[in-house]
């Protein structure tokens, strides 16, 4: 079974960002970037399920500058068989990787997509829901546990009202969630035969999808400053406070 596992290259988790002076976005120049921390945890699942015998090959697709080959080389590290990177320098949105990560499932025909639920930059949690929607695919999202037999794969998701239990067929879309897996460490030795393994380089122009951006970022900002926090010993305390001295609707 073939597996196609979707990585995106962000500013690491632990760096705080800074907005722009002119609110057009943040500042990334000299951050240290990372693996989207979902997409980790998808490619780790991947990585499971072949060391289980389930999967045949992995393949690690991204979208983006140049660079993003660094963030394949990781995602070949921890088990990918190899990486194929989408170049471009446009800033793109989900529904734009979405139509090009269609066109890779067309064209390797993988069994299972992993991809992380939602990426830390941007939160938007929709590449996963539009792929499926353009590759015609099932999916489930939030997976906090996959077990796949014959042709379809069980997925427990988390929701609001708790856990749900959904039975696919195969060829399928699932996105991850943080309980799903804890990921591996990525080793030195895996790091070195990651630069051995094949790594395709499309380009945009090729592929011959529109990608034209349908929004408009109007302004980025940070959160507020002035806030000021109060520690109340008990409940009956913190009501009062709220009543007496915070605007409650």
């Amino acid at each position: 079974m073939k597996i196609l596992v979707s990585v995106k290259r962000v500013v690491d988790c632990n760096i705080k960002v800074r907005v722009k002076g002119d609110g057009s976005g943040i500042e990334n120049a000299n951050l240290k970037m990372s693996m989207n921390p979902f997409d980790e945890i998808a490619m780790e699942e991947a990585v499971r399920l072949k060391e289980d015998g389930i999967a045949t090959e992995i393949i690690a697709v991204s979208v983006g500058v140049a660079q993003v080959q660094e963030t394949l080389r990781m995602a070949l590290a921890i088990g990918a068989d190899r990486a194929i990177l989408i170049e471009s320098d446009e800033e793109l949105e989900p529904l734009a990787v979405a139509k090009l990560l269609t066109v890779l499932v067309i064209r390797e025909e993988p069994k299972l997509v992993l991809l992380g639920k939602q990426a830390i930059d941007d939160d938007s949690n929709q590449t996963g829901q539009m792929l499926a929607a353009l590759a015609k695919l099932p999916q489930a999202t939030f997976a906090s546990k996959v077990i796949i037999s014959n042709d379809r794969v069980q997925v427990t998701r988390e929701v609001d009202g708790g856990l749900e239990t959904l039975s696919l067929s195969l060829p399928a879309v699932i996105t991850t969630d943080l309980r799903l897996n804890e990921p591996r460490y990525i080793t030195l030795p895996n790091l070195m035969k990651a630069k051995k393994k094949r790594l395709d380089i499309l380009k945009l122009a090729d592929l011959s999808v529109d990608v034209t951006s349908r929004l408009k970022i109007l302004k980025i900002s940070e959160p507020l400053k002035d806030r000021v926090t109060i520690k109340v010993p008990d409940v009956t305390t913190l009501v009062e406070k709220l009543k007496n001295e915070a605007k409650v609707l």
